[in-house]
């Protein structure tokens, strides 16, 4: 099981200052991040897409290219790139270019994007929100497996034997289908062949078993190999000395922020007792000591048919620069042996 971090760029400066030399900051410090990731062998680093004033990955691609220059080994990747909003030319000339600077280190993870601020900025409309991801995922796999594509659609001028450059290092670009548990993209993923990640945010893990089952047959049925039909999960988490520590670290930020969201969403609203039952043994928040983590996630990984990829996502509950430092050294030192040694 590869385990990784994956970020939204957010803005965790004091006093939530939101200006261009706090923006600049943040980013210096996801770099930073990213850079530590690299040195103590996580094996992935994924940065997100939104186009919100309190988000900072609006371009991720720049984000990775900056952290490749300083980087040797991390794989860097999307997490998830908003396919329906994007073209898919561009968008595999960015990811290839990556791969370029990397030496081989890129990777995508392509979904439709769980807000909906992309599409009025680029002049789409939401209605159009499946056969947008529907129409532009079959040409970003067109592009990456031919350099000349013939290609028509809706929503997206035809191309005629055009060549696309550049071309990867890599022979064939990874590319991930995102989800948040729809089990029509599910189905969708497995039909292409493509490993699948979820995204889980709430409720508990194991309910997501009939989707992977889904994704799962739906690939065999395509006649695709079962062993290329892989499954990660991103996932809130957070790692501190013991779990009251983590939980109490985590809990404040993550209140805001998911309260913040909910009010736009008209979400229940979070509090403490909900927050203890998503992170207790079968719930899907993944807060707690070093060993307790590494507990759930390997309890993630049963319930789910067994896990190729785990990634954390920690960065949307305001945690300090340091805290999130100090998460990434106990994920590498201590959660990822725990992992191995158990399998």
């Amino acid at each position: 099981m590869e385990i990784g971090i994956d970020s939204f760029a957010a803005n965790n400066q004091e006093n939530n200052e939101l200006n261009n030399s706090a923006n600049a900051k943040s980013i210096e410090e996801l770099i930073e991040r990213i850079e530590l990731a690299d040195k103590l062998g996580i094996d992935c680093f994924g940065i997100g897409e939104h186009h919100r004033k309190d988000f900072l990955d609006s371009a991720p691609s720049m984000i990775l290219a900056a952290a490749a220059a300083k980087t040797s080994h991390i794989k860097l990747t999307s997490a998830v790139a908003v396919l329906s909003a994007q073209d898919p030319v561009r968008t595999f000339q960015n990811y290839a270019t990556l791969d370029l600077i990397s030496n081989g280190r890129a990777e995508m993870i392509v979904g439709r994007g769980s807000f909906s601020e992309a599409f009025p900025l680029f002049g789409l409309d939401f209605n159009d929100y499946d056969a947008l991801y529907d129409e532009k995922l079959k040409l970003l796999l067109q592009i990456r497996d031919t350099e000349f594509v013939t290609w028509k659609g809706k929503f997206r001028p035809e191309l005629i034997n055009q060549p696309i450059y550049p071309r990867p290092l890599q022979e064939k670009l990874p590319i991930w289908v995102g989800i948040g548990g729809t089990p029509e993209s599910a189905i969708r993923a497995g039909k292409l062949g493509l490993p699948l990640m979820i995204a889980i945010i709430g409720g508990e893990t194991h309910r997501f078993r009939s989707i992977v089952e889904l994704y799962k047959n739906a690939g065999i049925q395509a006649g695709h190999d079962p062993a290329s039909l892989k499954v990660g999960i991103h996932s809130l988490g957070y790692v501190a000395e013991t779990t009251e520590q983590a939980k109490d670290e985590f809990f404040p930020g993550y209140e805001k922020v998911f309260n913040k969201i909910g009010q736009e969403r008209g979400w229940s609203k979070i509090d403490r007792a909900y927050f203890d039952r998503i992170t207790s043994d079968t719930g899907a928040l993944v807060v707690g000591s070093p060993e307790d983590v590494a507990k759930k996630i390997c309890r993630h990984s049963d319930a789910l048919g067994g896990l190729a990829r785990f990634s954390f996502q920690m960065n949307v509950a305001t945690l300090t620069h340091k805290q999130l430092l100090n998460s990434i050294e106990l994920i590498a030192k201590k959660v990822i042996p725990l992992i191995k040694n158990k399998n």
